[in-house]
């Protein structure tokens, strides 16, 4: 972790977190797909994903800060049972406090994240998406609940492979087509998944129902 993150990570523990959006919806990709729930993404990523369909949320300066008591209040008045904090990349900050609050109101907590930086929070579901710029910390691997790997080329199936041997026995193993490349890549990945069915196929659902 880089100097600035670990400020960062310190300040945002326990006063404000820098938020992009958050909104109600439906999940659209990995195991929950079709699941209501309120997402909320912080701002702040220094991975830098050349595919990255939210780049706008990699400065973490250029995002609203916003407090704990404000963010509770977003998920209690949209009624939601299931949040999903997303980045970004979501580990850039501490996130045990926030966890506690939306378990206070009894929220579900889940996270998507690349799991480069330490664990921190109390999840319901924890999603790993790692990336090759910056692999996972090693504590993350054994948190996951579901390992996602985004398929933009044929040898990102050797990577994905590499990835699931680091995860428990019982998380789930998705690919998922990275979006640019669906159409091209997508044959491929069903192809994968016929001769090695412990993978399953993820869908950026949520793109094909026009909805955030």
């Amino acid at each position: 972790m880089n100097e600035a993150s670990t400020k960062t990570r310190s300040k945002t523990s326990l006063e404000t977190w820098p938020v992009m959006e958050h909104f109600y919806t439906i999940q659209g990709e990995g195991y929950h797909t079709g699941a209501a729930s309120y997402f909320i993404r912080l701002g702040g990523c220094d991975i830098g994903c050349p595919w990255c369909d939210v780049k706008d949320s990699w400065p973490a300066e250029a995002h609203a800060q916003y407090s704990l008591q404000t963010m509770v209040q977003w998920v209690i008045d949209s009624k939601c049972k299931k949040l999903v904090i997303t980045g970004g990349e979501p580990l850039t900050y501490n996130l045990d406090l926030l966890c506690e609050a939306m378990h206070n109101i009894g929220v579900d907590c889940h996270i998507e994240t690349s799991g480069a930086f330490p664990y921190s929070g109390s999840w319901e579901w924890f999603t790993l998406s790692p990336k090759k710029r910056i692999l996972p910390k090693e504590e993350n691997y054994q948190k996951a609940n579901e390992l996602k790997v985004v398929i933009a080329r044929p040898n990102d199936f050797k990577f994905a492979e590499s990835q699931a041997t680091k995860v428990a026995p019982k998380c789930k193993l998705y690919l998922q087509p990275e979006w640019s490349k669906e159409k091209e890549i997508l044959p491929e990945i069903i192809a994968y998944i016929k001769a090695n069915p412990q993978w399953r196929i993820s869908l950026q659902s949520h793109k094909y129902m026009s909805i955030p």
